[in-house]
């Protein structure tokens, strides 16, 4: 597969940048999209570990640290980065931990680096997260190793390579009212169910591409892999 453009998306007028570095697998370079100038860069647990390879400083580390290398651990520390510590017995993932803090600071777009790999009930929770309601206030991207994620709410303008996968799940209840451009397979005011194969490797048919729904929550997923049957 031909790489993606190599270009920022497009940010809301006053929305802040945020980046958050997951834990999982180590995040392996080039990444599947490109890393926006970010005002904040927040660490989750074993994330931390992403930042040297990326060149970023972490400004909050958050999660119980049980991952964490103490060497990194004070490197971050003599940077300059705020540490707030959970215990390892709650109730929460380190990822919802960093959520919640960018939350706490009002709307932004996010990009979530790394999060995948390793048990597959993580991965499923990370992504069913993601598209959680208490996180309607911010617009979520996430590098998953390969693959491309964003959380739809409304409407997203993505790019990729004509011919290239994509597949639009819908999560947490019905989506409504999903129109589709610059796809294979397009959709016209389409409601799409949690479950539903429906949405499942369609292809873009030129570059550029737009969904937009009514209502609900649309996981846009470009895998990034290449398909052996095409």
């Amino acid at each position: 597969m031909d790489a993606r453009p190599d270009h920022p998306r497009e940010r809301a007028a006053g929305a802040r940048e945020v980046i958050v570095l997951a834990g999982g697998e180590r995040v392996v370079t080039p990444l599947s999209g490109p890393l926006p100038p970010a005002d904040t860069v927040i660490a989750a647990d074993s994330g931390l570990a992403s930042a040297a390879t990326l060149g970023l400083k972490v400004d909050l580390l958050v999660g119980d640290l049980d991952s964490v290398d103490g060497d990194d651990l004070a490197r971050a520390e003599a940077l300059g980065t705020r540490v707030d510590r959970h215990p390892e017995d709650k109730d929460r993932t380190d990822l919802a931990i960093a959520l919640d803090a960018v939350l706490e600071q009002g709307p932004a777009e996010v990009t979530i680096v790394g999060g995948h790999g390793g048990r597959l009930d993580h991965l499923l929770a990370n992504v069913a997260l993601l598209a959680a309601p208490q996180y309607a206030q911010l617009r979520i991207r996430a590098l998953l190793g390969p693959a491309l994620l964003h959380v739809v709410r409304d409407e997203v303008a993505l790019e990729g390579q004509p011919h290239e996968l994509i597949s639009l799940l819908a999560v947490h209840g019905e989506a409504r009212g999903v129109t589709t451009h610059g796809l294979r397979f397009p959709l016209h005011d389409a409601v799409l169910h949690p479950g539903s194969s429906r949405g499942v490797s369609n292809r873009f048919s030129r570059q550029h591409a737009h969904i937009r729904l009514e209502d609900g929550v649309v996981v846009v997923v470009q895998p990034g892999q290449d398909d052996p049957d095409r």
